[in-house]
């Protein structure tokens, strides 16, 4: 980091500076000026704490200004090419080919899920998602199969040939879930739950993290730096919408994280419109310009009859829906140079 001091202060004052610049874990480099004195901290800061907080301390420091970021390894300057996931069916994240993952909110049986799996893949999905454990905001709503959910991802994907994705809400769940998964969801609620996602990353599956309701895409990317700092480097950001003062929607897609992503890091962005909008009618609107955007993939709610879904039936597309978007997104996919 770069610490510039104000002008015209003690050598008793700038020796303060240097000693707390000591105490934070980093050695200084004083560089004298003819109007001001700059300090190079030198240390890498993820390591020790920030120094953005000695011009709250030190009132004869003028700025502080990081020259690395704090997400180092989600970051460009850790790997300037674009990082892809294999997945044991094929499927390829953030490669040339534009991917779909499609199922329904929640695994409720398995005439459901395999109807949905059979009706997805036939469209041309290469991902199953489902959900077995549910995060609810209240509990006495539907929260899930748990493992009897599992199990039936598990055999939904040996008749299909697709890939599985499913949430994981609990610690202490990670190598049961990662045991039937092929990539573990960390949902929004748990976007900042740091030895969960540990767990998730320490089972050696891929990770998708979905943004948090209110978080920062700096928060996002930091969340990001727990997985690749325990060894898993297959990690994927997952824009879900964000929550506004807007209510005509369930939140508010952001789909300039896109090209945000991609240019502040190496890893895939995934882009969930059901979520995003929380209406069905939208969804197709939001996944073309998403795939035009240059998004690896898309993550889409789907159910056989959204009318009676044990969860969020008012944002999943039917089964004849889902087939029509995969038709009409081959054009927006072929404007961002992808197959």
């Amino acid at each position: 980091m770069i610490v510039v001091l104000k002008p015209n202060i003690t050598k008793k004052e700038e020796a303060a500076v240097l000693r707390g610049i000591r105490r934070l874990g980093y050695e200084p480099r004083v560089l004298r000026g003819v109007e001001r004195t700059v300090i190079g901290a030198i240390g890498d800061e993820r390591k020790h704490h920030t120094l953005e907080t000695l011009t709250a301390v030190f009132p004869q420091v003028e700025s502080v200004t990081p020259i690395q970021k704090r997400f180092k390894l989600v970051s460009r300057e850790a790997h300037r090419g674009n990082s892809t996931i294999t997945l044991p069916n094929g499927t390829v994240i953030g490669g040339k080919k534009f991917v779909v993952m499609a199922g329904p909110c929640s695994v409720e049986g398995e005439k459901q899920l395999l109807t949905t799996a059979h009706a997805v893949k036939q469209a041309g999905a290469t991902v199953l998602r489902g959900g077995a454990f549910k995060p609810r905001t209240s509990p006495y709503e539907f929260q899930g199969l748990g493992e009897k959910g599992l199990k039936l991802l598990a055999k939904a994907r040996k008749e299909t040939g697709l890939a599985v994705i499913t949430e994981l809400l609990s610690e202490q769940h990670a190598e049961m879930v990662a045991e039937y998964a092929d990539i573990l969801q960390i949902g929004a609620r748990n976007a900042q739950n740091f030895q969960l996602l540990i767990a998730a990353a320490k089972t050696g599956r891929p990770v998708l993290l979905k943004r948090g309701l209110s978080m920062k895409i700096d928060e996002w990317l930091l969340a990001g730096e727990y997985v690749l700092a325990h060894d898993n480097a297959n990690l994927m950001f997952c824009e879900r919408g964000i929550r506004t003062f807007e209510t005509y929607t369930r939140n508010t897609l952001d789909l300039s994280t896109v090209p945000i992503i991609k240019k502040e890091s190496h890893c895939p962005i995934v882009i969930d419109p059901s979520q995003g909008a929380g209406k069905a009618d939208l969804v197709a609107a939001m996944s073309k310009g998403a795939a035009a955007m240059g998004a690896d993939a898309l993550l889409i709610e789907v159910h056989p009859n959204p009318a009676e879904a044990w969860s969020d039936g008012a944002q999943q597309l039917t089964l004849e829906g889902f087939a029509k978007l995969m038709g009409e997104l081959q054009p927006f996919i072929a404007a961002a140079g992808r197959d």
